[in-house]
């Protein structure tokens, strides 16, 4: 089945270029094999810098608009010429150019703009302070080490001391780094494990807490402690709360890497349900349910 470009960039077809390159660099990044983990990542990743080869350069947009993909189809005419190969997620092709110099190989990305980047490798090393090329000076490879970090470390940041090829040295890794964030220290790469926390689940940069109330704290409501990475926080719990009620602390979550800001923390309310009663709390319920259904009953 044919694919919609302009879809799949989650753009309209009067898009300008400076729309499509914008949309591009928000899909690449949060499809990127390396960072986004669920299945099918990849094929979408190659899907959106197909996409945008072709929305990106006004010649094969046009052609796009007025043929659809059948346009860059074997034998349509359009495409490089040249050997084709892979490196990672990303497929490169060698072209010949027609220079004085008797026809000299180039990369196949000459030319093109991708989004903002030098080229699309650029996205992993802009994002991940790692990556590498096979054009240039960016195919160098670099010796890899892990480091394991606390939750709280790796949300914070930290200064580590560490021992690399013998040499102590210390590593300061940036507040808001996650499980595979690679850190660039000199000639290494330094990649990125974080423990879990039994209080805080990460999604992105925001965080996601439960707190238990009891039945009487959801219906009457209460001022309770939450915990937060900045520490215990009072919360009141309004009342008439639900099950399952989400309370957005916004601002308080995981700092962006790069950049200012923070994501979110997310209270989910837990309502318990005592297993057992003492003979007045069922009395108490009973005067409950029976006033609950008089005041039904006068409506």
């Amino acid at each position: 089945m044919a694919k919609d470009f302009y879809e799949i960039l989650g753009v309209s077809k009067n898009a300008s270029s400076e729309e499509i390159k914008k949309a591009y660099r928000k899909q690449a990044l949060q499809w990127h094999p390396d960072r986004n983990k669920s299945e099918g990542a990849n094929e979408k990743f190659k899907g959106i810098n197909k996409a945008y080869e072709i929305l990106s350069d006004s010649k094969k947009k046009e052609a796009y608009d007025q043929y659809g993909e059948s346009a860059f189809q074997s034998g349509s005419g359009f495409g490089a010429q040249g050997s084709t190969g892979r490196y990672g997620p990303f497929t490169y092709t060698y072209t010949t150019s027609g220079g004085g110099d008797g026809g000299s190989q180039s990369s196949g990305f000459e030319g093109f703009d991708f989004g903002g980047f030098s080229d699309p490798f650029e996205i992993f090393e802009q994002f991940f302070g790692g990556g590498g090329s096979p054009f240039g000076r960016r195919a160098k490879q670099h010796p890899v080490y892990r480091l394991t970090l606390d939750f709280m470390e790796a949300v914070k940041g930290v200064e580590k001391t560490v021992s690399l090829e013998g040499k102590r040295q210390n590593i300061k890794i940036p507040a808001g780094v996650d499980n595979g964030t690679r850190v660039r220290f000199g000639d290494y790469d330094i990649v990125i494990s974080v423990q879990p926390d039994s209080r805080f689940k990460r999604e992105d940069y925001d965080l996601v807490s439960e707190v238990e109330i009891s039945f009487a704290q959801a219906a009457l409501g209460e001022v309770i402690s939450v915990p937060t990475i900045d520490g215990p926080l009072k919360l009141k719990i309004q009342p008439g709360t639900q099950p399952n009620a989400l309370v957005r602390l916004k601002g308080m979550g995981v700092p962006h890497v790069r950049g200012n800001g923070r994501g979110d923390q997310y209270i989910r309310v837990k309502v318990t349900v005592p297993a057992k009663l003492s003979s007045r709390q069922k009395e108490l319920l009973e005067e409950f349910e029976e006033e609950n259904k008089r005041k039904k009953g006068w409506f």
